[in-house]
């Protein structure tokens, strides 16, 4: 499997473990004052789904510039 696609797999279980944490953090405000570590538990992986993202959205401009300086143009 190549990089983009390891990226890719990433990106997804990131963002299956930010849905846990955001829902984690709503049952736990719901049953009263959470600690501090379950209110900023969701931060790690949203910032990491933001780089993984960040990437994935960047590639395709990466790719078609580097196939038109082979081409030439």
């Amino acid at each position: 499997m190549n990089f983009s696609k390891w990226i890719r797999q990433i990106h997804r279980w990131l963002s299956i473990i930010f849905t846990l944490t955001v829902i984690a953090n709503f049952v736990a405000m719901g049953l009263g004052e959470p600690p501090a570590w379950v209110v900023y538990s969701p931060l790690l992986p949203l910032f990491l789904l933001l780089f993984s993202g960040l990437y994935m959205f960047v590639l395709p401009y990466v790719a078609r510039s580097t196939d038109e300086q082979r081409a030439g143009g």
